[in-house]
């Protein structure tokens, strides 16, 4: 029961980073006026036309207010950012459940799923060998 709690934990906040990374996404510098411009009318395109994984409302709200805060300068990211956040998402962990969380941010494989369907599974196999039986 404590690894579905996990789960969904993980879900929720790889879903959150994913749409904040969308939001920044290519922004390494302030953007210029009429390109957060345009990033807003396709972000409410895309609120409209359903294509969110939010509701059309909360949608809205977002888009603007990533819109003022790309017109103050806040939307641009240090390179590096993205992988500094993702390991973040870590620190609730201790011992090998760390380790284990950093492998799942670092490694691109076993990646599923995506912020539209809900969010990113991260998945990784550990194998453990089984001893020998003493003789």
């Amino acid at each position: 029961m404590q690894h579905r709690r996990f789960s969904i934990f993980y879900i929720l906040l790889t879903a959150g980073s994913a749409l904040l990374g969308a939001s920044t996404a290519g922004a390494a510098d302030a953007p210029a006026p009429a390109e957060a411009q345009a990033r807003y009318q396709r972000e409410m395109a895309t609120c409209a036309d359903g294509r969110s994984n939010q509701d059309a409302a909360t949608c809205r709200i977002e888009a603007e207010r990533a819109l003022a805060e790309a017109r103050r300068g806040g939307l641009s990211a240090a390179p590096g950012q993205y992988q500094q956040n993702a390991l973040q998402r870590c620190d609730a962990f201790q011992g090998a459940d760390r380790m284990d969380c950093e492998a799942r941010m670092r490694e691109p494989n076993g990646v599923s799923g995506s912020a539209q369907s809900g969010g990113i599974l991260r998945e990784t196999t550990t194998i453990i060998p089984i001893p020998a039986p003493p003789p």
